[in-house]
């Protein structure tokens, strides 16, 4: 079961799984995917043989049974990704889906976690929620097997619910990503060090170190024990490694994301300008750009004209493709404005605002624009390009 935040980058809202909505918790929808039920009957034909050695004599019903188990245990699933959710929202969060899935879980929130201790709570919840469980499937085991010595049925179901909720609870608790323990673990190196991204790497790595436990550990600890593995042991082994392995992956990758996205400036990202006044010509233009190089003003290329009003106010920047394509003979005559891309109003960065703050600028304020004056003083500086941002969050600037 595992908790997940969009990377802070402007992006289209996150879409919801593909499911059955079966109610809402903390307001978002409560959705059980198609891959369940899949997992529902893997899951009852591996815990029937289980059921049968506790409870025998209940022929073709052990089935029944054993999908009685697996309601339960997904029971638990819900109510640890409702926890999950719960404590997301009183963090300041917006929930999006509690998604019951193949793999067990997961709640989508968005929002920004702004400080370790949030991230900590959200995460720890959970297993923590797992672990209660676990005790109180256990003392109602106690207590059921004290007042029947010969198990029957309900007992042996509160047995096994405690024991796979302690074994959910503890394997979630795990140091690595993407499980609640990476997150803990990312939040413990994000109070340390102040970087939320290199929390997010770190705890990736642990992950796929855990990944690779899970496997090793169903190869060696039968050979340790003079055993032969288990290949359905090995093989769920390997399955949940490969999906472990994936998830730290991506967490990896989402915490480089991260760094990119604190690293940038829209001072250092914009080209420079050069302003030439509305009503100036196409020719005025070119030449004030031509004087500024040889005077070594402004470098050759690299530079963007910016058409500017009363008071230098920012009005739109030359298309260098519109530009070329006046004859020469019509320069003279061509106003710049004929020739230029208008800025959206409000549009305008300051050279020092920077990572998520740019980001979440230019997401609402540039409605679809991609270029956008850069201001200082009063004075034009620079033209953001916004793909010039799009790759340096990719990190291919």
């Amino acid at each position: 079961m595992t908790t997940s935040e969009p990377a802070s980058t402007p992006a289209p809202a996150p879409q919801r799984s593909k499911g059955f909505v079966i109610g809402r918790v903390a307001g978002a929808p409560v959705i059980v995917t198609r891959s369940w039920f899949l997992a529902a009957l893997v899951l009852t034909i591996v815990f029937a043989p289980a059921i049968q050695a506790r409870a025998p004599g209940l022929g073709a019903g052990v089935y029944l049974a054993a999908f009685v188990f697996v309601l339960l245990l997904f029971g638990s699933v819900f109510l640890h990704e409702a926890a999950h959710a719960l404590v997301a929202r009183a963090r300041g969060q917006n929930v999006t889906e509690l998604a019951v899935t193949l793999w067990g879980g997961h709640t989508a929130y968005t929002g920004g976690l702004g400080r370790p201790l949030d991230g900590f709570l959200v995460a720890v919840v959970g297993p923590v929620t797992n672990l209660v469980l676990a005790a109180g499937f256990g003392f109602a085991y106690q207590f059921a097997s004290q007042a029947a010595p010969v198990q029957n049925l309900p007992t042996v179901l509160l047995g096994l619910a405690a024991v796979s909720n302690a074994f959910v609870g503890a394997f979630n608790l795990l140091p690595g990503l993407p499980l609640d323990g990476g997150q803990i673990l990312e939040s413990l190196v994000w109070a340390v060090t102040g970087r939320r991204a290199t929390g997010t790497v770190v705890a990736g790595w642990v992950g796929r170190v855990v990944a690779v436990g899970v496997l090793v550990w169903a190869l060696a600890v039968p050979l340790m024990l003079g055993a032969r593995p288990s290949f359905t042991n090995v093989l769920w082994s390997a399955l949940i490694g490969a999906f472990l392995w994936a998830g730290a992956g991506a967490a990896i990758s989402n915490g480089r994301r991260r760094e990119a996205v604190a690293a940038l400036a829209a001072g250092r990202l914009a080209h420079p300008a050069l302003s030439v006044a509305y009503g100036s010509t196409v020719d005025e233009a070119l030449s004030a750009r031509a004087a500024a190089v040889a005077a070594g003003v402004v470098d050759a290329a690299g530079y963007r004209l910016v058409v500017v009003g009363q008071g230098d106010e920012p009005i739109a920047v030359l298309d260098d493709d519109a530009v070329a394509a006046v004859p020469a003979a019509a320069r003279q005559t061509t106003p710049v404005d004929a020739v230029a891309l208008p800025f959206v109003e409000g549009s305008a960065v300051h050279p020092a605002l920077s990572g998520t703050d740019l980001l979440n600028h230019l997401a609402t304020r540039s409605v679809g624009a991609r270029l956008v004056p850069v201001v200082e003083g009063g004075r034009v500086t620079g033209v953001l390009d916004l793909a010039d941002v799009a790759r340096a969050v990719r990190g291919t600037a």
